[in-house]
């Protein structure tokens, strides 16, 4: 069972108390790396004797995790996390029933949900904590400043960007999925069907599917001032009409970024090399540059 499975389970059993309890763990993970029993009394606004009866119903939910050192400590493990976001969204209307995990990766969970409105969507979870601090650090700007970042933290801000990013290209028309809510790790967005350019050995057309491909580059760049930099071909889906969306946004820069053109560059070079390589591509390299650029038609 996933973690999202297992908060979908203990959501159901947990209490407004436990949530207050969990957010008070949640507050202090901002500078704590194991947050003490005072604090969580402080964030939480809880009495005392109410917090250490909350506490033990989330640990025994497995929603936390104890430690004991020169004073008793809590956090919040990724179930728990889990919890609060979903507590949020169902609390917003957004959403009312999670279905089936559409994919997970290094870096995110997906899943099939459900709105108040019986409306399908995608419940994408960061999950940061799945690579090493020192890596993320290197490959996401964003968090180069902050010397103390815990997994909770950089996936917050990871969909905190991503969202921003998708409300940005998704109005200039670029193919991405419907950015529809976000809260914490947790972002809603339009259903996302097919499967990734990476999983298909053949398919009709790829001149064309890479044509589109570069279309909504050259959208996101020219029209709504947005560079991918993070392009391959784990994060284009090819649709069942074998149109393409372009997901995963969170390492997104502006046209003004200093280093704008160098990623712009090496999202094209990227998708045109695997097309080269696996489907046999002619297009040539110069041209498809020129042409993301609004150099070329």
């Amino acid at each position: 069972m996933s973690t999202v499975e297992r908060a979908v389970q203990v959501f159901k059993s947990l209490e407004n108390a436990d949530f207050r309890a969990l957010m008070g763990i949640e507050l202090g993970m901002s500078s704590h790396t194991h947050v003490p029993f005072d604090e969580i009394v402080r964030f939480s606004e809880l009495p005392l004797s109410e917090v250490s009866f909350r506490l033990k119903r989330v640990h025994q939910f497995k929603l936390i995790q104890r430690w004991t050192g020169p004073y008793v400590g809590y956090v919040l493990n990724t179930t728990g996390y889990d919890c609060l976001a979903i507590n949020a969204m169902v609390k917003a209307g957004v959403l009312e029933a999670f279905g089936k995990r559409l994919g997970v990766g290094k870096e995110a969970d997906v899943y099939d949900a459900l709105t108040p409105k019986r409306e399908r969507v995608a419940v994408k979870f960061h999950r940061l904590g799945r690579i090493s601090f020192r890596q993320t650090r290197r490959t996401r700007g964003y968090m180069a400043e902050r010397r103390h970042m815990s997994w909770l933290y950089q996936s917050r801000l990871a969909a905190e960007k991503e969202f921003q990013a998708l409300n940005i290209v998704y109005p200039a028309g670029v193919s991405v999925p419907k950015p529809i809510a976000q809260n914490r790790h947790l972002i809603v967005m339009g259903l996302i069907e097919g499967a990734k350019l990476a999983d298909y050995f053949k398919i009709p057309n790829a001149d064309g599917v890479l044509q589109e491909v570069l279309q909504n580059v050259r959208k996101a760049h020219g029209e709504a001032g947005v560079i991918h930099a993070d392009l391959s071909e784990f994060n284009v889906i090819i649709k069942p009409d074998w149109h393409v969306l372009i997901i995963d946004w969170p390492q997104y820069v502006t046209k003004d970024h200093p280093n704008a053109k160098t990623l712009l560059q090496r999202d094209v070079r990227n998708i045109h090399s695997y097309f080269k390589r696996k489907f046999k591509v002619k297009t040539k390299l110069q041209s498809a540059l020129e042409y993301v650029e609004g150099k070329g038609e």
